[in-house]
Parts: structure tokens; C-alpha cells; sequence
């Protein structure tokens, strides 16, 4: 198929989405050369290879994104929405293989944030080991939309016996994170100009796939996984606990959490576990596994900050309680709402 190098417009228009010759245009020049998919038909159509393993499982997700800005420091929305369905594969115990990703552009849109956003995409799949294989595009007026929505969804396969889910936590078990906690919602937050903040802080945006795998092999035993995004660190906790019938004990001293998200915080009367985390794991694992997991998680960069942040206990079924630096105690409650909006 030839493709055009360039669109003779620099702005999206209704008639990107007309489903005539300018979406045709639009779809080649922006996406088609950034992803290049397998085939131009209407779907994607997979080898079945990666099933053929007796016991293996399709692992499928989705996800949308409506982060707003659309490009902040440390990723954009592209690299957004390919790491969350990555990760959200990966925390299954998924090995993820192909993505779909759905656009709604607002009519005005600059073709160039669209290229740079695919060219995100693609360059993040490459980085995770997938790829992105069919899509679609949609184009709404002027106040329909903010700037650009993506929908992706993905599939990967769960190897045969592999079984991670919260309900096999249990007392005694050691929760760990691979990284500093906040860096996401704390580097939103920075990047929107109505709030006036200049704290330097990058988003921990990053595919967590090569990392689970690692720990998966240093600890096989690993309960359950989850990525820490809305509702923080704080939200999958208490949903952990609650799905396992435990309690779980917080150690707010073993708590990383940077000097700019603490003051960020600070300032706005936030809660660094509560804010979102795009590349931040939350991991269970037996007591006699878990200095193997902290191992592994440290030798690669993506856990190079892991560290025991408290275990699970005996007690109240989805109680969560954080021992301060004062010796005292609190609950860490499930949040009712959310603290940031349009944050992922």
C-alpha cells in the first residue's frame, strides 16, 4: 500500500472521520505508519502459537485514557495507554503479545500531536515486546472531546501454572513495591499550568512485564500482583485485603516516597499513597520468598527502589492500618471518590 508522507492539513477536521479519503489520509500518514499493523482488514488475525502450550490461558483487558495534559513529563498519552494494558496483563501473570488501541480526536486536534502520540505508542510497544495490531479512529466537535481519547485493549498468554489472584494472599505474607510511590499524580499535577507548581517530578510511566517475569522466576510463590494507578497504592491494598479476608500492616517508615511528591503533597493536602502510579507494583509473597523477590526486583532498573512496606496479618477482613513514625496507628481507608481527575 502506498502511504502519504505528510497531510496537506495540520489540524484534524470532521472530515478525518467521515470514513472518505481524508480519514483514509489521516489513518495511513498518522497510524498505519507509526504502528504498522499486520494487515489493513477490519480485525486483527492472530497465530495461535502462543496457546499451544497444554494449560495455558488468553489473558484479555481494556482500558481508556483521558489523562489531561496530554503530554507531561516523563511519558504522553500514548505511552500511557500502551503501559497500562501491558501492566495490566502483566500483573495477571500475562505475558502480553498484541493491543488494539481506538482514538476519539476532537475536531482541531494538530496532526503533529496525533503523529507524536502514535510514534509514543509504537516505540513503547517495541520497548514492552508487543504489538499493536489493529485500531480504529473517530473524530467529534469541538468541545465533544478533550484533545484525544485512547482505548486499547490487549491480549496476552498466562503460562500453565502460573495462578496469581488476591484471594491467595495470606497472614504472614510480605508486601512489597518496586519504586518510589506518587511520581505520577505528582508530575500530572506539576504539568497542569493552573495549579502553578515547578517541582521537577517524572511520571514512573513504564511497562512492568520484563519486571514480573523476573520475580516470577526468583519467586514463584508470589501470591498476587497489582499495579498501583487511581486510587494509589492505597486503593489496591485495601482491595488486596479485602479479597483475601486478611488485615495488612503498613510501615509509613518504609514508605518511598520522594522529597518533590512529599512537598507537592504537602502544599495541596494530598496523600502520596493515594496518588497514581503508572509503573509501581504492589507484590505479595511468602515470607520465605521474599528476600529472593526484593532481589530481583532490585537488579533491574524498574526495581532498583524496591523495598518490604509492611505484610498481612491476622485480623479485621480488608482492614488496612499504617504504623506512623510516631509508634501510633490510622487506617489507610479505600478512597470514596477520586483525588485527581482526568489522571490517567
Amino acid at each position: 500500500m502506498t502511504r502519504p508522507k505528510r497531510l496537506a492539513d495540520s489540524f484534524v477536521t470532521l472530515a478525518h472521520g467521515g470514513g472518505g479519503r481524508a480519514m483514509r489520509e489521516l489513518v495511513e500518514a498518522v497510524f498505519l505508519d507509526a504502528f504498522d499493523p499486520p494487515g489493513t482488514e477490519d480485525q486483527a488475525r492472530l497465530a495461535a502459537g502462543p496457546l499451544a502450550e497444554p494449560g495455558a490461558r488468553l489473558a484479555f483487558t481494556t482500558d481508556s485514557f483521558v489523562v489531561s495534559p496530554l503530554v507531561f513529563p516523563g511519558g504522553d498519552i500514548g505511552t500511557l495507554a500502551v503501559n497500562g494494558t501491558v501492566n495490566d496483563l502483566a500483573v495477571g501473570g500475562g505475558r502480553p503479545l498484541w493491543l488494539s488501541a481506538a482514538f476519539v480526536i476532537e475536531e482541531g486536534t494538530e496532526v503533529a500531536l496525533l503523529a507524536r502520540i502514535a510514534a509514543s505508542m509504537r516505540a513503547t510497544a517495541d520497548a514492552a515486546g508487543v504489538r499493536i495490531v489493529t485500531g480504529d479512529t473517530k473524530v467529534v466537535e469541538r468541545g465533544a472531546a478533550d484533545g484525544v481519547f485512547v482505548t486499547t485493549a490487549g491480549i496476552g498468554v498466562i503460562p500453565p501454572g502460573r495462578d496469581l489472584a488476591a484471594d491467595r494472599i495470606r497472614p504472614g505474607d510480605v508486601a512489597l513495591v518496586n519504586g518510589m510511590l506518587g511520581d505520577h499524580g505528582a508530575a500530572i499535577l506539576a504539568a497542569r499550568d493552573d495549579l502553578a507548581l515547578t517541582a521537577d517530578i517524572r511520571s514512573d510511566c513504564r511497562p512492568l512485564n520484563g519486571l514480573m517475569e523476573a520475580v516470577l522466576a526468583a519467586a514463584p510463590g508470589t501470591r498476587a500482583a497489582r499495579d498501583a494507578t487511581r486510587g494509589g497504592v492505597a486503593a489496591v491494598l485495601n482491595e488486596m485485603a479485602a479479597a483475601a479476608g486478611v488485615a495488612v500492616e503498613v510501615d509509613e517508615a518504609a514508605l518511598p516516597v520522594r522529597r518533590a511528591v512529599r512537598g507537592v503533597c504537602e502544599i495541596l493536602g494530598l496523600d502520596p499513597l493515594y496518588l497514581a502510579n503508572e509503573g509501581t507494583l504492589v507484590l505479595f509473597v511468602p515470607p520465605d520468598q521474599a528476600k529472593a523477590a526484593l532481589a530481583a526486583l532490585r537488579a533491574r532498573p524498574d526495581g532498583a527502589d524496591a523495598v518490604a512496606i509492611g505484610r498481612a496479618v491476622e485480623g479485621v477482613s480488608g482492614r488496612v492500618g499504617l504504623t506512623t513514625g510516631f509508634g501510633g496507628q490510622r487506617l489507610i481507608d479505600m478512597p470514596v471518590g477520586e483525588q485527581l481527575p482526568r489522571i490517567c
